[in-house]
């Protein structure tokens, strides 16, 4: 019998691998659940209750589970902190989401600490795994190794990216449901994506980005094994498909892109005939690059599309995306896409428009009630990006808004110049902008990372010349050496803009 619930799983295989680091360690369902037992019990002898908030600021590992569940269980808020933050913007989510107790790690330790000193933390509120100056062992938290009474489902406290400004938090309002209905109501909206009931998961992306998180989450309450990368580099995300027999994973469109850089002999060492799903999204995946992959690993790539406020609301597999090549798919059952104007009018098939998300959960801006009534039009939720439907209602991504470059009265799309800058051979990277300019009102720059020194800006402003108009040539491109991308594979022109603007392309790669 399959279970749809960690805590069902853990009961019924306590000897099964839980998570498996990528050295081989390995942390069973039954100790994962004496860990998040433990911890949650603790949690309630210090006074925490239901809708309190624990922070969490880690390395993908092991005990970022065992946190999360213990939370999930007696309904408190967990903040998770992107671990690459420095001190002051961790202590800015530390102030903002109102923690009482913050969990680090060793990989995360000078941050941390100066987070928790800025913040103001007191120091019996900082504990640590490993060794962090200043910080209690996390399991001095621990009490007894028992199901806590009165369990309640918690809640994810998400923080963007703050490719737009300060993050803003992101989260859901608890439950009231038991901690397996929970998980239940998790697996079941993933059903529709052909997720496998058991075998082994790659996680690759940082947990305390949503989908990831999800996904890996939503494995283990499918009685699935979790191996977690520790790195992003394609050939050892092959390997441990090959070694781990893996049968589903998560992927960004930068990550397929760097295994296609791979060459074939490469990538041939390599053994992922048992991947049966690869779940992507979080970014547009240039239609040459998800081509390629459905050529090398079959059908098996599932898109979707949606957002941390909404979840996932489109989805497309492989054979639709191959008679809709572009597509993020069709709205899932329960959600709806519409596409309207700026004034909030519905737009014809194949108008671009802003999209707007029928979710089927409602969701807050932490402490920000006009910021979430303002994302909002009509009860649909306005995310700002950009698209289109056609007649039959698949849903085409053309950019952020705030992406849009407008040249002599003309709208451009980056992500479609992005696109057929990729597909060249040889460019590992590749992002386009607006700058200010004079004549034009903004003008097309591209920067473009690669490892072959066939790649000229000659060479791309052919390649470019030859799939796209004039108009949507680069008047710049400049080759540099890296992209400041996040370890979840996004990137923000925002930021890249202004270090452009303030020292040219190579400042862009020292972000």
């Amino acid at each position: 019998m399959g279970y749809s619930s960690f805590w069902e799983n853990a009961a019924a295989h306590p000897d099964r691998p839980a998570i498996i680091s990528a050295a081989g360690e390995v942390v069973t369902f039954g100790e994962l659940a004496s860990q998040a037992n433990r911890l949650a019990n603790g949690l309630r002898e210090r006074g925490l209750g239901v809708g309190d908030t624990v922070a969490l600021m880690a390395a993908n590992r092991a005990e970022y589970f065992a946190v999360q569940l213990a939370t999930g269980q007696i309904g408190l808020v967990l903040a998770l902190i992107n671990r690459h933050l420095t001190a002051p913007e961790a202590a800015y989510i530390l102030s903002d989401s109102h923690a009482r107790l913050l969990i680090a790690d060793s990989r995360t330790g000078d941050a941390a600490v100066g987070a928790a000193e800025l913040a103001g933390l007191g120091v019996d509120a900082r504990f640590a795994i490993g060794d962090v100056a200043g910080f209690a062992d996390w399991r001095e938290l621990w009490a007894a190794d028992e199901p806590p009474t009165n369990r309640t489902a918690g809640s994810l406290l998400l923080y963007s990216s703050g490719t737009t400004g300060a993050p803003k938090g992101i989260s859901k309002p608890l439950s009231e449901l038991a901690p397996e209905q929970e998980d239940q109501l998790v697996v079941e909206s993933l059903a529709a994506f052909d997720v496998a009931r058991d075998g082994v998961f790659l996680s690759v992306a940082p947990l305390y980005h949503s989908a990831p998180n999800r996904h890996a989450s939503s494995a283990l309450a499918r009685g699935m094994s979790v191996v977690l990368a520790d790195r992003s580099d394609p050939a050892h995300l092959l390997e441990l498909i090959d070694a781990h027999h893996v049968v589903e994973t998560f992927l960004v469109p930068t990550m397929m892109h760097r295994m296609l850089a791979l060459d074939e002999a490469e990538r041939g060492r390599y053994d992922t005939s048992s991947l049966r799903t690869v779940l992507h999204a979080g970014a547009m995946c240039p239609p040459p690059v998800k081509a390629a992959m459905i050529e090398w690993l079959g059908p098996k790539l599932m898109e979707y599309y949606g957002a941390t406020e909404s979840g996932a609301i489109t989805m497309i597999s492989s054979a639709d995306w191959l008679a809709h090549p572009g597509s993020v798919g069709r709205a899932r059952p329960g959600t709806d896409v519409q596409i309207r104007d700026e004034a909030g009018n519905l737009v014809s098939p194949g108008v671009v428009g802003l999209i707007h998300l029928l979710t089927g959960r409602p969701f807050e801006y932490h402490g920000d009630r006009a910021k979430t009534d303002a994302s909002h039009r009509d009860g649909y939720f306005v995310p700002g990006d950009l698209g289109s439907l056609d007649e039959d209602g698949y849903l085409y991504l053309s950019d952020r808004r705030t992406d849009l470059i407008v040249s002599g009265g003309v709208n451009i799309y980056p992500a479609e110049i992005e696109s057929v800058l990729l597909d060249q051979p040889g460019v590992t990277d590749a992002v386009v902008f607006g700058v200010p300019d004079d004549e034009w009102g903004q003008r097309v720059v591209a920067l473009v990372s690669s490892d072959s020194a066939d790649v000229s800006p000659i060479s791309l402003r052919e390649a470019a010349e030859r799939e796209l108009a004039d108009y949507k040539i680069p008047r710049t491109i400049e080759i540099v050496s890296s992209l400041p991308r996040t370890p979840s594979g996004k990137l923000s022109r925002a930021k890249v803009r202004a270090a452009y603007a303030d020292n040219g392309a190579e400042s862009v790669a020292a972000l």
